[in-house]
């Protein structure tokens, strides 16, 4: 499966992300971009953001790990670029359409 295309994430969330890698441990669940839409997680120190230009911006951790900014749902308990995704994604199942568009909602 081809990866998803990178989202420009809000600038605000360079800001936030900073303070939260400031800290000696950050744990970070996140949307595979390969096997979508399970989910991973990392944590440890955080060592910085890297931009890739074609594949977009990642925040690089210690481990080794690297986790693409508009993938993230949850870093240290807070709502990351992708927790309205992730949000939908879950609540789907509850609406009328249950994720189908075909559905009509009126009977």
């Amino acid at each position: 499966m081809k990866h998803p295309a990178y989202i420009p994430i809000d600038p605000d969330f360079f800001d936030l992300f900073q303070k939260e890698m400031d800290k000696d441990a950050l744990k970070v669940i996140y949307f595979d971009t390969v096997h979508y839409p399970n989910l991973l997680e990392t944590g440890g120190k955080a060592t910085g953001i890297t931009d890739k230009r074609k594949e977009g911006q990642f925040m690089t951790f210690e481990n080794g790990d690297e986790v693409r900014l508009d993938r993230i749902i949850v870093y240290n308990g807070k709502p990351g670029p992708a927790y309205d995704e992730y949000d939908a994604y879950a609540l789907a199942p509850l609406t009328c359409k249950a994720g189908y568009d075909d559905e009509d909602c009126s009977a």
